[in-house]
């Protein structure tokens, strides 16, 4: 019995003339995806992608898997393909369903019919199938409102497709769809949060991370690879920038108001992140930043840190408060190691008491004692790259 994927396009569908566009990007990261999971032939028709293996074995637990960390998809299905004739289509399904409708008390066949040359309407194939699964399955009774199990039957041009319910796929935009942009990724719970939510609007992304040695270690260094690690299952492959910035805070620490030393320090990042964005294409910045969480987060002061930063900045999780981030991290499974105690060094250089209504001008007057240029010069010179 042949098995294949069917894949439900969801929001893509919306799309006007450039739709195609969309799928065709769909297709590449499915394709990129599943690569080193086997050999697969993909192609769509009917606002629907079909996935099918070329080898003799796959493991398709893996695939579903897979299949549900690539944004772009709203639903998909296991199903088996037979010929589109109502005898072998009833047979299939009492053998490929076997497993839920023996443990099931209660089903419903639905039917679509895709190629109207079918000779059989959509009831009139519920009504054979049903029909078909309660001589094989007597136990069973028919419940059209709350089944236990729900049969499909799609009837489409290429075959007769047989599954059972569809699992929720990841959502969103295909990524690249919406461009390119930089994240700024610490070691905390936000951060990879954001960098998720903003590939699922189809932006790829680059990393970029500032790194205190010796006051962080290689540890927390590991920690954000671990953390990019677990979002590169839904974004895709993607580069981090180490920055050095030791030397920067202790700049800040020894020249300026340590009410005005977190600031100074974000402005900077907003610098040096800005100008590695546009060395590698990218259009905009992402952070993890939400509205009064800590003090560099008020309103006032995010609107000093983006005096400087020279492109869009994007805050995916601005409006959320702590419980609803911490919800997004524990489905994409980094939660728990945003939690290990490796201190990045935000948390490391925190004055005892941070302003948290700042003025522009009070901050650019503290930075006139710094060499800003030549800080920023050495940083950017400085950056190690990685693949992740």
């Amino acid at each position: 019995m042949k098995e294949i994927i069917l894949i439900k396009n969801g929001e893509l569908a919306l799309k006007g003339l450039n739709r195609s566009t969309f799928e065709e990007v769909l297709l590449k990261n499915l394709r990129h995806r599943l690569r080193r999971l086997g050999n697969f032939t993909l192609r769509k028709a009917q606002s629907t992608v079909y996935i099918e293996p070329r080898d003799e074995f796959t493991d398709w637990d893996m695939v579903s898997e897979c299949v549900a960390k690539v944004f772009g998809i709203s639903a998909f299905s296991r199903a088996c393909v037979v010929e589109k004739d109502i005898a072998k289509i009833t047979k299939a399904a009492a053998e490929y369903l076997a497993e839920p409708l023996q443990t099931a008390r209660t089903f419903k066949v639905e039917a679509k019919r895709a190629d109207k040359q079918f000779p059989l309407t959509s009831p009139q194939i519920c009504a054979e199938v049903g029909g078909a699964l309660l001589e094989a399955f007597p136990h069973l009774t028919v419940d059209v409102h709350e089944p236990e199990v729900t049969v499909w039957i799609e009837i489409r041009d290429f075959g007769a497709y047989i599954h059972g319910p569809q699992q929720p796929g990841a959502g969103g935009m295909p990524v690249g769809t919406g461009g390119k942009a930089a994240i700024l990724i610490s070691g905390g719970i936000d951060s990879p949060v954001a960098a998720y939510m903003m590939a699922k609007r189809g932006i790829a992304l680059t990393a970029v991370h500032f790194a205190s040695p010796p006051y962080t270690s290689e540890r927390a260094e590991m920690k954000v690879v671990s953390l990019l690690e677990k979002v590169s299952e839904y974004a895709g492959h993607m580069s981090l920038g180490i920055v050095p910035f030791t030397h920067i805070q202790e700049e800040i620490g020894k020249h300026c108001p340590e009410e005005l030393f977190t600031l100074i320090m974000r402005r900077f990042m907003m610098r040096i992140a800005a100008r590695l964005a546009k060395e590698n294409d990218c259009l905009a910045l992402i952070t993890g930043e939400s509205v009064g969480q800590v003090a560099s987060q008020t309103l006032p002061a995010l609107a000093c840190t983006d005096a400087v930063a020279e492109l869009p900045v994007l805050r995916p999780v601005i409006g959320m408060d702590k419980e609803e981030i911490i919800a997004v991290s524990r489905h994409i499974d980094t939660f728990d190691i945003s939690i290990q105690p490796y201190e990045d060094c935000c948390t490391v250089f925190t004055p005892r008491h941070p302003r948290t209504r700042p003025r522009l001008e009070e901050l650019e007057a503290a930075e006139a004692v710094l060499p800003v240029e030549e800080l920023i010069e050495e940083a950017v010179a400085g950056v190690r790259y990685r693949k992740i």
